[in-house]
Parts: C-alpha cells; structure tokens; sequence
C-alpha cells in the first residue's frame, strides 16, 4: 500500500487571536452536534428521513464476523509494532479485545499540528447481539462513551474537545469549554493534524478515526461496487462505509453514495465568532439536521436490508458530508 502523508490544510490568517494549537489535541467533546439548539444527551422526537417502521424491532447479529481476529505488524513509521484484535460472540455480547494500532499505513505523527505519538492501548469493549432500535437518539463520543469501534480495534471518535468562546479571540484545540465547538474535518481554519485516513492522536497515543478511515477500507476492498461493514457501534449495530442501496430496502438496487442529511444552520446566532473568520462549518453548532436533505437520519443512519442483513437491519454510515461518523446512536443502550 502506498504511505499516507498529513493531510495539508489551509489556513486562514486569524489576527489579534489568542490561539493554542497544540492544546494537546484532546478529542471527544461535549459538543452537542445534532443541532445548533441541542442541549441534552438524549434527543427526543427527531423526524427521520427514512422509514422508520422498524422502530423497536431487533434482530441478532450473531451470524456476522464472531470470529473476526487478526495480528499483524505495522511498519509505518509512526507505528513499527504489532496492531491486533480479537473479535468474538459470547452469550449476548460481541466482544472487542484489542491494542488500538492500526493495521493500515498511517500519517506522520507528531506531526506539527499534532504533538503526540501512537501508542497501545487496552481496548476492550462488548456490545450486545441483538440491538433494538429506539425513537430516541443518543448523544455519544467523548466522556460520554464510545461511539464504535472500527474492526481494526480503533475507535471512532467525530467530535473534538477544542473550542472558541464567542469573539472567536480565545480559541484552544484542547479545550471545550468555550460556547463554539470546532470540527476537525468540515472546515479549513483549523488544523488537528489528521492523517489521510481522517484520524489523529490523543495525548495519551490513542490513534481513533474523526471521519472515513480510508486506509482499513482499502484493506478491506471497499468501493463503489460493494457495501462495506466497517464496524460496530455501541448500541450494537452495523456501521458501512460510504456505500448503500439507492432503494433502501430493495438488495438490486445500484449502490450510491450515501450524504448525511445536515445543512448550514439557516439562522446564525448573534454571538456567534465572525463568519469573515470562521466560515460556516467551523462549529458544531454551524449545522442542524434537516429531514430529507440528505440519505440518512440525524444519526447517519437508516433502516434497510444489507449484504450481512438480507432482511434488512437499522444500520449507520461513515460519510463523506457532514457529519462523518454519526454523533449519536438510535439503538436501546
């Protein structure tokens, strides 16, 4: 496979600002990312763009990849160890054990806009076999949990801890303490230091996808004439890349590229750092689900039938539109 460099991002020049880059990179916010108005974790009552007539019905996934495990060395330079993980159905649970290395080729890091270095973690997590999918969504990510685990044993993670307060002077990478949430992907300002495979490192090495992990994908063969699963998300269901049926619930259908259905927020706020500065998308809070703007709902994803699921089965997308990963989940916790 050929190496993945650093993403280049743009800048734009950003006088008189009290900005930290580095802020230690810490990823996993608070940010509240279904709407410009979302203040709690679990929202209620969204419309869906798709059929929800499956609403509450589970099925198990048992029969899909139970016995998924690999290790392999990673020779890339920022990695040179062993990426492992071991998948398995026990009773109820698909279980997770894994390093968190990644098995394909990865960006430099540190790198000038991300100070840390890859290292092992203890991944170790277990979702149930027969998900149910709720009314509700849940937010996730961050402190919140996690959002799913890729089945290269790295997790996803969309959202990122760094923040401006409203005069857009006192921005920090690091912190989310500030009213403005700042994305890693949909904007330009901003770098985070993500590698081809839209993924970074925390401060304590942990190397976790912001958006489309393209390398696994590539290892995995994925592309325009195939739906891909990808991963597993916490409440259980199957994420896919990119990929779906134009006609969700008929298999010989031609397959598309799936959008998220977020749009720019139609009003901006008042206290809201300037637009000049920071274009429409730098926030969180720059984007708000619109029901039938896009393919999926205002989790990213959608109930129909799959390659691993012929009769259909709620399941998510890694897209490349807003918002990459889903930032919820629409499955019982």
């Amino acid at each position: 496979m050929k190496s993945l460099t650093q993403t280049s991002v743009n800048r734009l020049s950003i006088p008189l600002m009290a900005i930290t880059l580095f802020g230690l990179m810490a990823c996993g916010s608070d940010e509240q990312s279904l709407s410009a108005q979302s203040t709690t974790d679990t929202v209620d009552q969204l419309s869906s763009s798709d059929d929800t007539s499956a609403t509450g019905t589970s099925g198990s996934t048992s029969g899909v990849l139970c016995e998924y495990s690999y290790s392999e060395y990673n020779s890339s330079d920022s990695v040179q160890t062993t990426s492992s993980a071991d998948w398995a159905c026990t009773g109820t649970t698909r279980d997770v054990v894994a390093n968190g290395i990644p098995d394909h080729a990865v960006g430099t890091f540190p790198n000038a806009d991300n100070p840390n270095t890859i290292a092992e973690q203890s991944v170790n997590e277990s979702f149930t076999l027969t998900p149910v999918q709720s009314e509700d969504a849940t937010m996730m990510g961050g402190p919140r949990g996690v959002l799913g685990i890729v089945l290269n044993g790295v997790k996803i993670d969309a959202g990122t801890g760094g923040s401006c307060d409203d005069s857009g002077e006192n921005c920090d990478l690091g912190d989310n303490s500030g009213n403005w949430n700042i994305e890693a992907l949909s904007q330009d300002t901003f770098s985070f230091g993500t590698d081809d495979n839209n993924a970074h490192v925390q401060p304590d090495g942990t190397y976790h996808y912001h958006g489309m992990p393209e390398g696994f994908i590539e290892l995995k063969g994925g592309n325009s004439s195939t739906m891909t699963l990808i991963a597993w998300a916490a409440d259980g269901f199957p994420i896919y890349a990119r990929y779906g049926y134009s006609t969700a619930d008929d298999a010989s259908s031609a397959l598309k590229s799936m959008t998220g259905s977020y749009q720019h927020v139609s009003a901006v706020s008042a206290n809201r750092p300037s637009t000049d500065i920071y274009p429409l998308g730098t926030f969180a809070q720059d984007w708000e689900y619109v029901a039938g703007s896009g393919d999926l709902d205002e989790c990213n994803g959608r109930f129909g039938v799959t390659p691993e699921f012929p009769e259909g089965i709620y399941h998510y997308y890694a897209t490349d539109t807003y918002p990459f990963f889903q930032r919820c989940v629409k499955g019982e916790l």
